[in-house]
């Protein structure tokens, strides 16, 4: 069987075993369901996510005019302490950011590679835990907007990482820590005007992602440089293809690139 489409980040589902689910216009792949299979990821062109035309992706899916236009591609989507709706004061598109920003938002602990604090939407809990591969983690304050969650983030990374180490996460190199006990103590460190969303008495969310096997060195594929890769996929975590060689393919990353799949 054939598959082509544009590439964009896996979507999932939480169940026992998450599964992952890859929209290839006219197909939706379960990639659960080609675990021990071969499959060849072959690069067609490119298509911007935002456009659609046949342009070479800049970032994030997107063109390089399309990355420096459209509202949901600007600096507060990284760096969400430089949001400003909340103050009525546009960015790219005022009426966009609202919609994003003034809704309510997460600031959690996840562990993935090492502790880590990160912020999210929360109709986004568990999708990003998931995305980031983490096999544990847990929400330690719910705020009103994103830029009080972008403030709190920025604070807490005075004392925990906010990155994680996509090798460590990809080999299951992970420290078993409690934390119920990070947020215990973090919880001096949020800001003032954060500490009344602090939550006191929730437990961890554990994940369980579909890999039969871990690798011992994982070595990136790019597409762009190799544009046919033939493989038996052996795990899926985060937002990467596992492959028996240890070969990682990172779909996030490879958004906006035509590929053709074949089983």
């Amino acid at each position: 069987m054939q598959y082509q489409g544009v590439l964009k980040k896996m979507s999932t589902e939480n169940l026992e075993e998450i599964q992952y689910y890859l929209d290839m216009k006219s197909d939706f792949l379960n990639m659960n369901q080609l675990l021990n299979k071969e499959i060849t990821i072959k690069f067609v062109t490119y298509e911007c996510l935002n456009c659609h035309l046949e342009k070479k992706i800049y970032r994030q899916g997107f063109c390089q005019s399309c990355f420096f236009e459209i509202p949901n591609a600007a600096d507060w989507i990284m760096r969400p302490e430089l949001s400003t709706a909340h103050l009525d004061i546009e960015d790219r598109d005022l009426s966009y950011e609202k919609s994003v920003q003034l809704q309510p938002h997460i600031v959690y602990l996840a562990n993935s590679s090492n502790v880590k604090v990160g912020v999210t939407r929360k109709g986004q809990i568990p999708t990003r835990w998931i995305d980031q591969g983490a096999h544990e983690a847990i929400e330690i304050a719910e705020v009103p907007n994103r830029y009080l969650a972008g403030i709190t983030e920025v604070a807490l990374k005075e004392y925990v990482g906010d990155k994680t180490n996509w090798r460590k996460m990809l080999k299951n190199d992970i420290e078993d820590v409690s934390l119920m006990e990070w947020r215990d103590r973090l919880k001096e460190f949020i800001p003032e005007e954060v500490q009344q969303y602090f939550i006191e008495d929730n437990v961890e969310t554990h994940l369980n992602f579909p890999v039969v096997k871990y690798p011992q060195k994982p070595k990136s594929l790019n597409l762009e440089k190799t544009p046919t890769f033939t493989g038996t996929l052996v795990g899926i975590k985060g937002q990467y293809l596992i492959f028996d060689d240890e070969t990682v393919f990172n779909v996030r990353s490879n958004e906006g690139l035509v590929v053709s799949i074949e089983v």
